[in-house]
């Protein structure tokens, strides 16, 4: 029997950045508890999106706060998976998930600044930015999930195919409840823009999943 070599990742980054994640989570609800409330029951209940939708909102302190609690967790699940699947680069475990982080956040930024130059350039800003707030607010809010997750993988059953398999299936349940519930409320909406609508999924949407699909799949 071959000795396989495993690297033993100190907790105490993790918990750190971890804590961290939770306390910028515990502020965004201090800052304004009933908005956090139409938050916590998003995907039962739209309120949240519809009554704060409005322009300005995406970079409203309470949206971008639980948008840095995504991210940080994203970043940290998708740290867990690769470590898991045995796919992690080598090198020092914290700045690999540092490197993810920044990936996460630069993937980010860039989308964003393509969504408002596809609505600049076609003349729907109002209406990409209340899209883009709707899906980031479902995204944020399957972060309650992803850091659960990681806690229970950093912690309780390490390197679970389990837990993170049924992340990934709550995940998406709760966004294409988003994306069906969005396409409810938009349908008038983007009946004018239907095909700005789809070039803008297939060039916004589609194509960077495919891309980041092609590259795992290499």
């Amino acid at each position: 029997m071959n000795p396989i070599e495993r690297t033993i990742f100190s907790l105490d980054w993790m918990t750190m950045v971890l804590f961290i994640s939770m306390l910028v989570f515990a502020l965004g609800k201090y800052l304004n508890h009933s908005k956090f409330l139409n938050f916590v029951i998003l995907p039962f209940n739209d309120k949240y999106v519809l009554l704060h939708k409005k322009k300005g909102q995406l970079f409203n302190w309470f949206h971008v706060l639980l948008t840095i609690f995504q991210a940080i967790n994203l970043s940290f699940f998708i740290f867990l998976f690769l470590s898991t699947f045995d796919a992690l680069p080598s090198g020092n475990p914290m700045t690999i998930f540092f490197l993810v982080l920044l990936f996460v956040v630069l993937f980010q930024i860039v989308k964003l600044a393509l969504q408002f130059i596809n609505g600049f350039v076609f003349n729907t800003q109002e209406l990409i930015s209340e899209l883009v707030f709707n899906k980031t607010s479902y995204l944020n809010h399957s972060s309650i999930i992803l850091f659960i997750s990681n806690v229970i993988l950093i912690y309780i059953f390490k390197d679970s195919k389990i837990i993170i398999y049924t992340t990934i299936i709550l995940i998406l349940l709760i966004n294409g409840i988003g994306v069906v519930k969005l396409l409810k409320n938009y349908q008038k909406a983007m009946f004018p823009y239907f095909v700005y609508f789809i070039l803008y999924l297939c060039a916004l949407e589609i194509a960077p999943l495919v891309i980041i699909g092609s590259y795992l799949k290499v």
